[in-house]
């Protein structure tokens, strides 16, 4: 995804990197993995690295990319079982959400037990809620939405318009709410009164199958009319 040359500044004038997005389906179940690349200067974050972590390492070795860091939307083993292994293999941090730390502790709640790998995970760096990322040349705002998990989040890159959703929004659905901490009220709330106030041309990233926008949800998602 190119951020067209018109685009290139906002409106006070200010800079804005040149966002480009890779897509790998890892691990177990299908995990949406994204590599989330400033084009002009190869700095990245990598979102979700839950599985076929050597194989991630390589992609981005091969391909002369410089890894800022590892962002976790939530602790399911789907998306954080391979997390520590990239952040180490390059010596960058692992970020998540300040109230995510007690699931991603749980292997039940974070779900390794369930996928018959019981394991936990820890990120170097717990976020709070609106705190502005300063990565790779972007600004990223974490955007608390609990309800998948008690502590899950979504990553916001201003000024690119990019959502990444986690397991909170898929095109035309929600996260399951049925695991350990899930709660399908709060999940509701946070996409509607959090994720609806973004633009409605922002595209949106999940944590699992097809890209959406947030005007398409609004319009089209069952889940939230």
């Amino acid at each position: 995804m190119n951020v067209p040359q018109a685009d290139k500044y906002n409106e006070i004038g200010v800079y804005m990197a040149d966002l480009r997005i890779e897509e790998y389906n890892v691990g177990d179940i299908g995990t949406n993995c994204y590599f989330i690349v400033n084009a002009d200067t190869k700095e990245m974050v990598i979102i979700d690295p839950g599985g076929d972590g050597a194989d991630l390492i390589r992609r981005i070795k091969e391909r002369g990319l410089k890894l800022q860091a590892v962002l976790l939307t939530h602790g399911h083993y789907d998306h954080a079982h391979h997390a520590r292994m990239v952040a180490d293999a390059f010596g960058v941090p692992v970020y998540a959400s300040e109230k995510e730390e007690a699931t991603m502790h749980d292997i039940q709640k974070n779900v390794s037990a369930m996928f018959g790998n019981p394991e936990t995970y820890d990120a170097d760096v717990y976020a709070k809620d609106g705190d502005v990322l300063d990565l790779a040349g972007f600004k990223i705002k974490v955007i608390s939405t609990p309800g998948h998990t008690e502590g899950g989040c979504c990553y916001y890159f201003d000024g690119n318009k990019v959502l990444a959703s986690g397991d909170t929004l898929f095109c035309g659905s929600v996260g399951r709410t049925d695991f350990k901490g899930g709660s399908m009220s709060e999940l509701v709330r946070s996409v509607k009164e959090k994720l609806f106030l973004l633009p409605n041309d922002t595209a949106v990233l999940p944590g699992h199958e097809a890209r959406t926008t947030i005007g398409y949800e609004k319009q089209y998602n069952m889940y939230l009319a």
